[in-house]
């Protein structure tokens, strides 16, 4: 739905709601100012039931509501619907939820209640959401559905090689890397050791040379695995049933590949039609996949980070630090968009073969004894710093400007390799 007026500031709320959502209905519980309930009622996740929430809440101009997540199709609908929407963390609405029951007391309408209330007491220093622009959230959700759907791959490959273990050791051997087209396209050709044995040399190098696996170092090699097939794997029994699972797994690996290519290329499009296409595409690292997850995850909203320690909290990059009396202690952040933070850990580490500063930054992390996570995440920090600038002045990346900057600040990075570094 679209939004069709303005969004209030919370100076501008006269009511304070709490939406308590589930999968098939939702609790709404709205507050006066003074913190009296003025309304509280249950609708049903559909067409009728929306259209019911929003003739309630004609009664209540300016109204906020808080509800426990910051996406989906409730978020979607409560953005149309004209109210200010602002999210809880789950933890912080369980924490909301005792201080309202201490004795442990759980259900809907307590939930709508506290989160009504919380808005109303704390939601000062909170921040709405504003409605995403539509290219940005369509980027996020195919990068995110193709990550989920290059993971189910990696299911299915993991699935293909334990057959192959049961019955067709060889077909292990002559390839290392299962998640190329190429090796299912050999198992479709050759699905059991047998048949790959008994094959013509002629129609085994013909294999290689179709699929440009012809190396004067590997092929004779190939070549004499293919020849003694036979003489190590499964049984009869076994060999029929599980080649008759690895070809079904090589038929879904092939589709889901197809599909795989399509929203590669619908991302591609998107990314390149974007105006801070520029921005995020020229970072060192990035690459053709990660440069359209980071604008996705991090959107065109330039309000939404007005520094760089919200971006680097929502990445999961900053630390949390803990202080008591004389005890400091600092640990990783676990609470934050972890799709992002996967994100900006694949770029920083592949940062590393394209950046002189970052490498030199990363081994100079690693000499001080930090693991090779947390010294990504060290380096993650300083990029995400650089991306925030970039992001707020639409600026490109230009490593020749940034080693100024390095340079006219004293930064203590080229201290660590000056022959390299300039």
């Amino acid at each position: 739905m679209r939004r069709k007026e303005a969004m209030k500031t919370y100076s501008e709320l006269s009511y304070f709601g709490g939406l308590d959502w589930a999968k098939h209905h939702h609790h709404v519980c709205i507050l006066d100012p003074q913190g009296q309930k003025v309304e509280q009622f249950c609708f049903e996740h559909s067409g009728p039931g929306w259209a019911e929430f929003r003739k309630n809440i004609q009664k209540y101009p300016a109204l906020g509501i808080a509800i426990e997540t910051s996406q989906g199709a409730v978020v979607e609908q409560l953005l149309g619907s004209g109210v200010t929407v602002y999210p809880v963390h789950p933890k912080a609405a369980k924490e909301y939820r005792k201080r309202q029951a201490p004795g442990g007391t759980k259900d809907d309408e307590l939930d709508s209640w506290s989160l009504g209330d919380a808005l109303r007491m704390d939601g000062g220093q909170w921040r709405a959401l504003s409605p995403q622009d539509p290219m940005i959230a369509e980027l996020r959700l195919l990068c995110r559905d193709e990550a989920e759907l290059i993971e189910q791959r990696t299911a299915l490959v993991n699935q293909l090689q334990a057959a192959l273990q049961e019955y067709y050791p060889a077909a292990l051997e002559a390839f290392a890397d299962w998640t190329v087209p190429y090796t299912w396209e050999f198992i479709a050709h050759f699905p059991t050791p047998q048949e790959l044995a008994g094959a013509t040399v002629h129609r085994q190098r013909v294999f290689l040379h179709t699929h440009k696996l012809w190396r004067p170092g590997t092929a004779d090699q190939r070549l004499a695995i293919f020849a003694r097939a036979d003489q190590f794997c499964g049984g009869e029994a076994v060999t029929r049933a599980k080649s008759r699972l690895a070809l079904s797994l090589v038929k879904l690996l092939q589709a889901l590949e197809r599909q795989l290519d399509e929203y590669r290329a619908a991302i591609e499009q998107l990314f390149a039609e974007h105006p801070d296409h520029d921005v995020f595409g020229s970072l060192p690292g990035v690459g053709a996949k990660l440069g359209p997850r980071l604008l996705g995850s991090v959107g065109a909203d330039r309000g939404q980070y007005p520094d760089a320690q919200g971006l680097q909290c929502v990445a999961g990059s900053a630390p949390v630090s803990f202080k008591s009396g004389q005890m400091r202690r600092v640990k990783i952040r676990w609470h934050c968009d972890r799709f992002l933070r996967h994100t900006v850990h694949l770029w920083a580490n592949c940062s590393l073969k394209t950046c002189t500063w970052a490498a030199a930054y990363y081994q100079a992390k690693r000499a001080a004894g930090h693991s090779h996570a947390c010294a990504l995440r060290c380096l993650a920090q300083r990029w995400l710093k650089i991306l925030w600038k970039m992001w707020q002045t639409h600026t490109p990346y230009d490593p020749e400007y940034h080693a100024r900057n390095q340079q006219r600040h004293g930064s203590w990075v080229l201290q660590l390799n000056p022959k390299r570094l300039n």
